[in-house]
């Protein structure tokens, strides 16, 4: 069992697209996999109610009706949440779904059940139980939540300790995610992570112990009918969609917050003096007032949303890929950059090394002359750009979706 915390979002995450991959991966493996959701509209005794108010979306409630409800179930303690099917009948015309949805087997519905924990963790300090009709042989956290499933391992993936290694870049209760980390490191079966910078933050931090937290990495898939879309085709869409020529703008996509380092790679954009527009795609996430101050300047383009089979072609269209961050546990869009051919200009620091390996341009993410000089060397040197697609394509070659699957089966087969 796997949880549904950020495939539940509307918008979806980084961690989202790693669950669904993780789902996937399950599936090739071999093992049945069920799904567990949080959501409020699907509660229901009648089952054709549960399967509707899965697929409407939860509805929007006061924040104080929000707040009582926390309260309420906090108090109760960290006792044994119940999880009921939704069933997936088909009744419900769900195909605008389709590209959100992981694979599974099963869906679980524990009404509210993870702002429900996380409430009770706050006032209790303790993991709360979730029973789900039929127990798994094993259930994998993909996020660092206050749950567990009793009298099975349960193994928990931290992405990174952004919130306790550069804390002014998110809006966490630090000292309750602390107390959370610490909680998991005791607990936990198994830690998960996808990084060996990640890996070494976990064990230096923590303390645990190395041999119970193992990197797997992370993989890209990209569909094959997307990655083989003619050049023609692809240009036409970023024509339509951007209104500027193909090959000629720089890319950045994901949220737009303090980690990413907008603010330095926009900054740097403009001083390189490039030609090129540049595209950011991302919603405005938390702290991100200074962050996206001059996304208004010159020759800058914002979209919040783009739907991924046409982001496909707009990264594989770009003159290059920046990626600027602050810090990430792994970098997946970069990957995928690499994978369609898209020459990148990333950080030189954090995970993003092991990630781009001879294929990218790194520079010091707190230097923006640096950032903007390697904008201008990329713009400059078509046979740069060519050496970079080659060594990117090779590089991402690396993280295929069966190292990934190998790595998974040798947590499990550890633990089951």
């Amino acid at each position: 069992m796997i949880d549904g915390y950020n495939l539940g979002m509307e918008k979806g995450t980084g961690i989202a697209t790693y669950a669904r991959n993780l789902s996937f991966a399950l599936r090739d493996l071999g093992y049945g996999v069920s799904v567990l959701y949080g959501k409020r509209s699907a509660a229901s005794r009648d089952e054709l109610l549960r399967e509707i108010g899965f697929f409407e979306g939860d509805t929007d409630r006061s924040p104080a009706r929000e707040s009582v409800d926390r309260v309420v179930h906090a108090l109760r303690g960290p006792l044994s949440r119940s999880a009921v099917e939704v069933p997936m009948t088909g009744r419900v015309i769900s195909a605008s779904f389709a590209g959100r949805m992981p694979h599974y087997d099963k869906i679980y519905n524990a009404v509210n059940v993870f702002h429900r924990s996380q409430s009770a963790f706050k006032l209790w300090g303790r993991l709360s139980d979730v029973a789900v009709p039929q127990r798994p042989d094993l259930a994998h956290w993909t996020y660092p939540l206050p749950l567990r499933v009793k009298g099975v391992p349960n193994i928990y993936t931290l992405h990174d300790l952004v919130p306790l290694r550069l804390p002014h870049t998110t809006s966490d209760n630090k000292r309750l995610y602390l107390r959370l980390i610490r909680q998991l490191k005791d607990r936990a079966d198994h830690i998960v992570t996808v990084s060996e910078c990640s890996k070494r933050d976990i064990v230096e931090i923590t303390g645990i112990s190395p041999s119970r937290v193992t990197n797997t990495y992370q993989s890209v898939d990209i569909p094959l009918a997307l990655r083989n879309k003619s050049e023609e085709v692809v240009a036409r869409e970023v024509e339509a969609i951007l209104g500027v020529d193909y090959k000629n703008y720089y890319l950045f996509w994901g949220s737009l917050e303090p980690k990413k380092n907008i603010g330095r790679m926009v900054q740097a954009y403009i001083a390189s003096g490039s030609t090129a527009r540049l595209v950011i795609i991302g919603a405005r996430a938390w702290k991100a007032e200074e962050e996206t101050r001059f996304l208004g300047a010159e020759g800058i383009i914002n979209l919040s949303y783009v739907p991924f089979e046409l982001l496909v072609s707009l990264i594989r269209g770009a003159k290059a890929a920046l990626f600027p961050s602050l810090y990430e546990g792994f970098g997946l869009p970069m990957l995928e950059a690499m994978l369609l051919g898209t020459p990148v200009i990333c950080s030189d620091s954090s995970s993003l090394p092991e990630v781009a390996g001879d294929a990218a341009v790194m520079v010091d993410p707190y230097d923006t002359p640096a950032l903007a000089e390697a904008i201008r060397r990329v713009d400059a040197d078509a046979g740069l750009r060519d050496a970079m697609r080659e060594r990117g394509v090779l590089q991402a070659a690396r993280f295929t979706p069966k190292l990934y699957r190998d790595r998974l089966q040798a947590v499990y087969q550890g633990l089951m």
